[in-house]
Order: structure tokens, then sequence, then C-alpha cells
């Protein structure tokens, strides 16, 4: 096994995907970069940047939702590293409408279901049992689970409820790995995003912008994509290895409850 780790970071051509990966390079780390395509500019954008870091930059082609085609994708990885010392669970998109919860459709349900929820859980899964089998033959091998959830895990939004129902799943799914993996010395987290500027919330932007404003952010900004890849940074440093299970809420104060 070669000493430098290697992260795999799903949805990572853009957004927060993207700066997760470029933080991860600079705290020298390899860098396997998950997208549904290899090609897009914005992978090759990130390459650009993964290299300028120091680090090797791996592309993969992968559908998350493709739950059989993740054997070979991990695979892939493993035959290249030998290792994953650190798993990013980061895909996931938004319904392609913003339909009242009551007109929700179950087509829209299992696509945000499948990439949000289904598809990270057993890709987690698949890595998790190498993790463990890596794990057994080295002591200095330290791996790490991340899930990047959503406050809309907590949050109702009924424009969107798939949505919020599948991060709801993956923070339970977050929990449970660092509870069953525990004993294997895998430590996982989960971090919550709050209103953070991607090509996903841009679609809103007018309405975030007001509400914003409004105070209903409490630091009364924008989140960035930088906020989250510095989080990510931090866990992979090592900064919080006696806190397996901890949730990162990424939101300028939304967590705060207040009368």
């Amino acid at each position: 096994m070669d000493d430098k780790p290697v992260a795999v970071i799903t949805g990572a051509s853009r957004g927060i995907g993207r700066s997760i990966a470029i933080y991860l390079a600079s705290e020298g780390y390899d860098i396997a970069a998950i997208a549904r395509s290899v090609d897009s500019e914005g992978m090759q954008i990130l390459a650009k940047e993964v290299l300028q870091k120091g680090a090797e930059f791996f592309p993969v082609g992968l559908d998350i939702s493709c739950t059989n085609c993740q054997d070979e994708v991990v695979k892939n990885i493993l035959g290249r590293y030998g290792r994953i010392d650190l798993l990013v669970n980061n895909a996931g998109i938004a319904p392609p409408q913003r339909d009242d919860f009551l007109g929700m459709t179950e087509d829209s349900y299992d696509r945000v279901m499948n990439i949000n929820l289904k598809g990270p859980v057993f890709f987690a899964q698949k890595v998790a049992k190498e993790m463990i089998w890596l794990r057994q033959h080295s002591l200095k091998f330290r791996p790490v689970i991340i899930f990047i959830t959503s406050v809309s895990s907590v949050l109702s939004s009924n424009r969107r409820a798939e949505y919020c129902i599948s991060k709801a799943g993956l923070s339970m799914a977050a929990t449970i790995f660092a509870d069953g993996l525990a004993d294997e010395d895998i430590r996982v987290f989960e971090i919550r995003p709050g209103i953070i500027q991607t090509d996903m919330t841009m679609k809103l932007k007018d309405h975030y912008d007001e509400i914003i404003k409004e105070g209903f952010v409490p630091q009364k900004r924008w989140g960035s994509p930088e906020d989250i890849g510095k989080a990510v940074a931090s866990i992979a440093r090592g900064d919080w290895d006696y806190s397996s299970g901890a949730v990162f809420e990424i939101s300028g104060g939304l967590n705060i409850r207040k009368l």
C-alpha cells in the first residue's frame, strides 16, 4: 500500500464536490473524482486544479443510482491505488419540478431517492467493506466516510418533499454507518449544508436573496462551496478523530433555535 492517502468524491465535477476535491488535494490526498461524465468541462477544469495542488487526479464515470455499476468502480479505484482512505458521499439532485407535496409524482420520488439515498448508501456499503479489509491489514490506515446531507433533512420544504425525505434518510444512514463501523475504527461523519451557492440553488436565487436579507439565516449571507470544503478538510486532517457520528451543520446559524 502506497503512503499517500486517496479520497473518493462523488458528484465531484462542480459546486460542493469540486470544492471538496480541491481542498483535499491541498491536504495531500490523491483524488478519485466521480461524476456521471468524465468528459464534462467541469471535470476538465477540476483536473487542472487538482494537478496544480500536486495531487493525482483519477476521473471516474458513474451514475451513483446504478448500484450494479458500483462494484466495478470500487475495483478500478483499488486497482489503481490499492486503498481508499476517505469517501465523501456528495452526489445529489433536486426534484425536476418543485411541486406541492400532494402533487409529487412517483417518478420524481423514485429518481430523487435513487440518486440521493439508495445509491449513496450502497456505494458507502461497498467502500466500507473494503475499508474494513484494509484496516485489518494496516494499523496505519485510518479510513473515514463523510455523508453530505442538507438542512433539508430536518427542515420541511413541502414543494420538494422527495428531496427532504431523501436527505433525512441519508442522515440516518450516516448515524447507522457510524454506529456499525465504530468497532472497525472507521470514523463516519455527516456534514449538513445550509443555503449554499450552487447550480441547484441559483435557480431560486431571488427567493433565497430575499429570505437571507430578511434574517432567515442568522449570519445573513449565502454559504459557499468553500465553506463545505474547509469542513471536509478539517475532518480529513484528523481534527475530529474522537467525534465519529458527529453532525456538522454548515448553515450560517440555521441550527439556532430561538423565540
